[in-house]
């Protein structure tokens, strides 16, 4: 059967092509969550395809619905007709007020006698009905309220219009009277966080006869428009590609990590606060560029123009790879962006811009926006899932709570990453120094070693292995021999 395309970014896919020429839809939310806004699209991709459409409203009136599309940049051109199925004017004409003799059931036949002749009068192909919950009021029981429904559905069924019916829920929340009569049914959700930005996300129901993508999915409305954002699936996307072992500019540390890291892998960096961590993945990237590469930054935590001149101190120019077209950096607000946006934005540096190498700098900034730390982990997996598929070497890191001692992870990821690099402060000779250790790497052997680290004007220095000290992961090491191999100490 032909599709009717929505004229929404994303909801097509969700929905396996759009909506189903010729059948009766629902969109259902609660007043706020962008019902209007997604008829209008839906609407006005009908007009851009030559098809007339018609807007019946019942709740909204003619100017309102101009000045909405008019926020959004747009204006209705000629086959976008709008119909008030109770005009402003006739509220305050005696003869059109409700009495004792004028019964719901003459109102109700009225306003069904109206909606057929806008129909027959402009013949539209696409139609929305804003909305049901004046129906539900006017047909007072729910046994009438489906035989208006039913007629109403047979009704342009005849005429093979497509149909999309918004209810926001008001009337009676618990009735799902068109749920069974509707070809699909699609809900808007508005949820509240404590702090930020409200988050809206939409769930298709039902859908007879099709497989649509399942669950919910993110979207927003911002000027243009409703995006709806797919819930990442990492099985629908898998690229062939040459699996390979690419080491650093650095022997040591090729050598820590067994030779360097796998493509399509992923590396998650732990540590406390100020160990070195988003230097690490700076090192990463400037591999990554020097190898003729693209790379992608998500930075969650840092203001991008301290990380610039930290980077620059280093020897690392990234505002020149970014005027190179070599490197992405986006800077994530949490309290603003839903998961779902960010995995779009993963998949657009990915696709479009051909990033090989992605950094997530990190994961607490990334729980922020996903306080439920399961539904993190399941997000999280199918994202790295997705990485992998595209043959991605992906950097994540995470801020541990404390500095020394018995540490904790906000979420505990290191079952998802390949390879587990973990940092540590530790005590000696009157000093704060850092060690490394690579704990876990799937695809290949690495060092067991614990090597101290230090931080300078060329980034990251490895010393020889701590054999002289136990319980430096723990941060209260104990001097076992000497300390020679210190960085630092001379012999």
């Amino acid at each position: 059967m032909d599709n009717c395309a929505t004229g929404v970014t994303g909801l097509d896919d969700i929905l396996a092509g759009g909506l189903s020429r010729g059948r009766l839809f629902l969109l259902e939310g609660s007043p706020g969550t962008g019902k209007t806004t997604i008829a209008t699209q839906f609407l006005m991709a009908g007009v851009a395809a030559g098809e007339r459409a018609l807007y019946i409203t019942l709740s909204e009136t003619e100017e309102e619905l101009r000045d909405g599309a008019a926020s959004h940049g747009w204006s209705f051109a000629d086959g976008f007709n709008i119909y008030e199925l109770v005009p402003p004017e006739s509220l305050l004409d005696a003869d059109q007020q409700q009495s004792l003799l004028y019964s719901s059931d003459l109102e109700l036949g009225e306003t069904t006698k109206r909606i057929f002749e806008s129909f027959e009068r402009i013949g539209p192909v696409r139609v929305v009905l804003d909305s049901l919950s004046e129906i539900r009021l006017l047909a007072q029981s729910s046994l009438r309220y489906r035989r208006q429904i039913l007629a109403l559905k047979h009704y342009f069924a005849k005429a093979d219009a497509t149909v999309l019916m918004l209810d926001d829920l008001t009337a009676d929340v618990g009735d799902k009277t068109v749920h069974s009569v509707a070809h699909a049914v699609i809900r808007l959700e508005e949820l509240s966080p404590n702090y930020g930005a409200e988050r809206r996300r939409l769930r298709v129901l039902k859908y007879r006869g099709r497989k649509y993508l399942g669950g919910y999915h993110d979207f927003v409305i911002g000027t243009g428009g409703i995006r709806v954002f797919p819930r990442l699936v990492a099985a629908e996307h898998k690229t062939a590609f040459t699996r390979e072992t690419v080491g650093v500019d650095d022997p040591a540390f090729n050598a820590l990590v067994g030779g360097g890291f796998e493509r399509g892998a992923s590396t998650l960096i732990l540590g406390p606060a100020g160990t070195g961590k988003s230097l690490l993945t700076l090192g990463f990237v400037r591999a990554a560029v020097a190898r003729g590469e693209r790379a992608a930054m998500f930075i969650f935590d840092e203001e991008l123009g301290l990380l610039f001149e930290r980077a620059k101190g280093l020897d690392i120019d990234l505002q020149a790879m970014v005027a190179a077209g070599n490197l992405v950096i986006e800077q994530i607000d949490a309290a603003e962006l839903t998961p779902g946006e960010f995995s779009e934005r993963v998949r657009a540096c990915v696709e479009t811009h051909a990033a090989r190498t992605v950094i997530v700098d990190s994961l607490n900034g990334y729980q922020a926006a996903m306080p439920e730390e399961q539904a993190l982990i399941l997000h999280m997996h199918e994202l790295l899932q997705y990485l992998n598929r595209q043959g991605v070497m992906t950097f994540l890191t995470v801020a541990q709570h404390g500095l020394v001692g018995d540490m904790k992870s906000p979420v505990d990821v290191t079952y998802l990453a390949d390879t587990v690099i973990l940092l540590r402060y530790f005590e000696a000779r009157g000093r704060v120094r850092r060690a490394i250790s690579v704990v876990k790497k799937r695809t290949g052997p690495h060092e067991d070693t614990i090597r101290e680290f230090m931080i300078g004007d060329n980034g990251i220095t490895l010393g020889e292995p701590l054999t002289g000290f136990q319980g430096v992961l723990r941060g209260v090491p104990t001097l076992l021999g000497d300390d020679e191999g210190l960085l630092g100490t001379k012999a």
